[in-house]
């Protein structure tokens, strides 16, 4: 962005908050930025967390650890697929059970078993990551020496936000890898990865596909700029086959470059931002696309509630049109998606704009409240709109949509930590459509509302010290 474009996006932020807090913010850039570690991190909305019991047992081996999560949430939908009146009300289950042992001080092993329903909600609407009869969810060998490591098998990977590569705890389903993974430092590290990722089969084995298609390096800067934290990155998909825009197969090799960075800057000012190109070749169609969002805000932790306002604005290519044999539309890569445009959760990170304001409250040292308002806009009027899982919601026609306002949503959600082990989620959505959601058959608006309850423990040998 030149400095034109830059003034009219702070200007265009500044109104939107007036509108939606009654009052203005000024979001200040600032040359000289420390941060925090904590700050490039995904964050299930609101921030904070719960704890990991540990518990002990006198009959497990002081070589064993065990762990679990419990998590119920009950969802209701009130227009499923955007068909007006189609309201679905579910419960979506998930238990996790893992082990770890360690047979020597230089390797770990593990494995963890995933137990997922959708209760109540019809097969049509049941998604793939809403349901996995116990199944493998990760299972690696981990080597370890001094500032070395190696992870061998099905494993998680996620960086930074996880905006590109996360596992989408959310999700009923997580996502998990199968592969390799090298890690050289800590803080300051170099992460090597070759992978596939594990595609879900709710009613048999998961597996992934034929090959390692996903590599990456990513670095990471914790200690070089004093609580800074940055991560530049690289990513490869690599798919032996594929159907370019004018129907031909051939390979694809797509490239991602970028780097994230957050901060948390003086006075109670923090930021977090990304950038990222993509280069490569699809078939016989070349890939030209790019994507980025940057996030400011300011804490005011003496007052009353502890407020905290962030402006956030959100961008991600679509196809242009402008040359047939070139594709523009972002790929979002492997995502943590949840709440990037909305609670709702009906839009992913390819071919979109938005801008977004959000004001966190603390009303108690273990509650935390969030009132959020989004408007979005596709980036591109010839490309189509797209879901989370990176599926086509509307299709563009070929002389591209006459309005590009795809709506605008409000959300509140609330999170209570009752006795630091059991997290208490709560929160409601409401996304209005714009032009061009009711000038295509998606005009009905949809409110979106959740409950759930997680809880994790792990149980160690009960004369050995409990497990971080």
């Amino acid at each position: 962005m030149n400095e034109s474009s830059w003034c009219k996006l702070i200007g265009s932020l500044a109104s939107k908050t007036r509108l939606f807090l009654g009052l203005p913010i000024w979001l200040v850039l600032v040359v000289h930025v420390s941060a925090q570690q904590s700050a490039v991190q995904y964050i299930e909305y609101p921030q904070i967390a719960g704890k990991v019991q540990p518990l002990q047992l006198r009959g497990v081996p002081k070589w064993a650890t065990f762990d679990g999560e419990l998590r119920g949430r009950t969802e209701s939908q009130s227009s499923s697929n955007f068909i007006s009146g189609n309201e679905q009300l579910y419960e979506l289950t998930r238990i996790y059970g893992g082990m770890e042992v360690r047979p020597s001080s230089y390797l770990t092993g593990y494995i963890q078993f995933i137990d997922a329903h959708a209760l109540g909600l019809p097969l049509q609407y049941t998604a793939a990551n809403m349901r996995d009869t116990f199944d493998a969810r990760q299972a690696y060998l981990d080597f370890h020496m001094e500032r070395y490591r190696i992870i061998a098998g099905r494993q998680e990977l996620k960086y930074g936000s996880e905006r590109l590569v996360g596992i989408s705890d959310w999700t009923n389903d997580s996502r998990s890898w199968d592969g390799f993974l090298g890690r050289v430092g800590d803080k300051n590290r170099l992460d090597v990865f070759a992978t596939s990722v594990v595609q879900i089969h709710p009613t048999s084995l998961d597996t992934h596909g034929a090959g390692l298609t996903f590599f990456g390096a990513v670095g990471t800067v914790g200690t070089w700029v004093p609580h800074a934290m940055i991560q530049p990155f690289v990513y490869v998909k690599a798919f032996p086959r594929v159907q370019s825009q004018q129907g031909i197969f051939g390979t694809e090799t797509a490239v991602t470059t970028g780097v994230e960075a957050a901060g948390h800057l003086p006075e109670g000012l923090d930021f977090d931002g990304m950038i990222a190109v993509q280069r490569g070749s699809y078939s016989n169609d070349s890939i030209d696309s790019s994507a980025g969002y940057i996030k400011a805000g300011y804490n005011m932790q003496k007052l009353f509630l502890k407020p905290r306002f962030l402006g956030e604005y959100d961008y991600a290519s679509g196809n242009t049109r402008q040359d047939l044999n070139k594709i523009n539309t972002f790929d979002q890569q492997y995502p943590s998606n949840h709440n990037a445009f909305g609670l709702a959760d009906l839009f992913g990170f390819q071919n979109i704009k938005q801008e977004r304001m959000n004001l966190d409250l603390t009303p108690a040292k273990h509650v935390t409240v969030l009132l959020q308002q989004e408007w979005l806009q596709v980036a591109s009027r010839f490309d189509n709109i797209y879901s989370g899982s990176a599926a086509t919601v509307v299709k563009a026609p070929t002389t591209g949509f006459l309005s590009g306002d795809i709506g605008r949503e409000f959300d509140a959600s609330g999170k209570w930590v009752i006795k630091d082990y059991l997290v208490m989620n709560a929160g409601v959505g409401h996304f209005s459509p714009g032009t061009v959601m009711r000038e295509n058959g998606h005009g009905a608006p949809l409110t979106s509302a959740y409950f759930s309850l997680t809880y994790r423990f792990k149980i160690n040998h009960k004369d050995s010290s409990p497990a971080p």
